[in-house]
């Protein structure tokens, strides 16, 4: 399949221990053969998508009043999440210094009006809403990828690892991702060389040949979040095959928006604060969100 690497069924470790909670515990899994994009969709491939089927995306329209009770009538405007650096050191549990949500900013325009895709087109498509994922995969014949695929394919035939390259996140000083130098969120020294995204294949592709599973930006899986997975299978016949998440019916119903899980990390995620730049890693999105960090792939089965 064009574009796309053939990933072989196996069983593997998902999760991680020693991390984040959601994280926990490590078990122990099984997936079915099936293929996954080579990187993630591209601007270039987007607007093709786009072109062909009219698609506007969730940033691009305003919002109902309807469907955000209680809203302010000036937040309801067309728009998505920028990211903005900061003056200095700000309060790291208060991700609103450096969120906007600015009016005018969408996949056409990353940072807000002015802003273009000049230059841009092999970038991973940004500000993209999980419904707006979905419809390019049902355009192109595919599907999103549920959480454990995306973990195992990250992996790279790498079980266990940290990384998806091993257990040292610079080998010999080497970039092998796009994440963040410098002191989050106001100082980025670029010694990889992006601000921001980065083209894809920029970085050495892992076991499997995928490029950017890791860093550049966070992409979206088909599975509702949990804080949490399940325990290891009491007898090893039992091993989860082709997990799936939880059912819709057994979503936190204090979320006001359902949830679904964004792997992979990004360009944003820094040692000093976000350590997700690893396969294990795994965020809750509301399914309406789209920022300037958020893009997806694509698989087949």
């Amino acid at each position: 399949m064009d574009g796309m690497v053939a990933i072989p069924a196996g069983r593997f470790h998902m999760g991680a221990d020693d991390a984040y909670p959601e994280e926990a515990p490590a078990h122990l899994v099984e997936v079915d053969a099936f293929h996954i994009d080579r990187a993630p969709v591209t601007n270039a491939q987007y607007a093709a998508f786009v072109a062909a089927t009219g698609h506007e995306t969730e940033a691009e329209r305003v919002p109902s009043a309807a469907d955000y009770p209680g809203a302010l009538p000036e937040m309801l405007f067309a728009g998505s999440l920028v990211f903005r650096k900061t003056r200095g050191k700000v309060d790291l549990a208060d991700w609103s210094q450096w969120w906007e949500l600015r009016r005018g900013a969408n996949w056409r325009q990353p940072y807000g009006p002015g802003s273009s895709l000049a230059g841009l087109d092999a970038h991973p498509v940004v500000h993209i809403a999980y419904a707006d994922a979905l419809a390019y995969a049902e355009w192109a014949g595919k599907a999103l990828p549920t959480e454990a695929e995306f973990e195992y394919a990250a992996r790279g035939g790498l079980d266990g690892a940290t990384y998806a390259w091993g257990e040292v996140f610079r080998p010999g000083g080497k970039h092998m991702a796009n994440t963040w130098q410098g002191r989050f969120p106001f100082q980025n020294s670029r010694e990889d060389g992006w601000e921001a995204t980065s083209p894809v294949g920029s970085y050495p592709a892992n076991g499997y040949g995928l490029s950017d599973m890791i860093g550049n930006v966070w992409e979206w899986t088909q599975d509702w979040y949990q804080p949490g997975h399940a325990a290891d299978a009491a007898k090893a016949c039992c091993v989860p095959k082709n997990p799936r998440g939880p059912a819709a019916s057994t979503i936190d119903p204090a979320a006001p928006i359902p949830q679904k899980v964004l792997k992979g990390g990004s360009f944003l995620c820094a040692p000093s604060y976000c350590q997700r730049y690893r396969p294990a890693a795994r965020h809750a999105e509301s399914v309406d969100t789209s920022t300037c960090h958020i893009g997806f792939r694509c698989v087949v089965r």
